[in-house]
């Protein structure tokens, strides 16, 4: 679940980190994440990793990528998690899926609808606090998983509140923007009202 939850944030440095980790034996990952122990799966990750790290600090383009990733972070959330029970039972397999597919999803929505907001600043350094914040979220998530899963799993209920809360915070800014941007519009299209005339007895 940590995985899927960091995949929503960086699905490339996720990716990144789990076969580097298993390439030097950092941690011993379950057989099933062995496939991450690929030198084109490592290289391909740390190349999509790089392309995000500057398409992330870029206001407006950040948004951009992210609408993208849309269609890979939550799947690949999904397929994370489904992987941890390759061997069991077709339920668990999917009920995992579920599980970890929701998660992806929370995290990738807190995190693009976030930059949106973030975007309506004019200065850069808010996207780049906010951009190395997520980074370094994403290694802590991995190390807690491995290190310690206990205090992952209490970290990561703690984070699906603040997502919760985030997201529908970020939902009343997305409609407040809606409103301004549908009276501002509505408004020129009506132009000027016709002037009436007083009434004559």
């Amino acid at each position: 679940m940590g995985f899927s939850f960091a995949a929503g944030i960086n699905l490339y440095a996720t990716v990144a980190i789990l076969g580097l980790a298993s390439r030097f034996d950092w941690v011993a990952l379950p057989p099933q994440y062995k496939v991450f122990d690929n030198d084109l799966v490592i290289t391909a990750a740390l190349v999509m990793f790089a392309i995000e790290f500057f398409a992330d600090k870029i206001p407006g383009i950040d948004s951009l990528w992210d609408f993208m990733q849309t269609f890979v972070r939550i799947p690949a959330g999904a397929a994370l998690a489904a992987s941890v029970f390759g061997d069991s039972s077709a339920a668990w397999t999917v009920a995992a899926a579920i599980l970890g597919g929701t998660l992806a999803t929370g995290s990738h929505l807190a995190k693009t609808g976030s930059r949106m907001a973030i975007n309506t600043s004019p200065e850069p350094f808010s996207n780049w606090a906010a951009s190395f914040g997520e980074d370094i979220a994403v290694g802590v998530m991995l190390w807690l998983a491995w290190m310690h899963p206990i205090a992952a799993l209490i970290v990561l209920a703690l984070l699906v509140v603040f997502m919760a809360w985030l997201i529908r915070l970020v939902w009343r800014f997305v409609r407040a923007t809606i409103e301004r941007l549908r009276s501002t519009f509505g408004g020129a299209h009506a132009g000027p009202q016709p002037r009436r005339l007083p009434h004559q007895p």
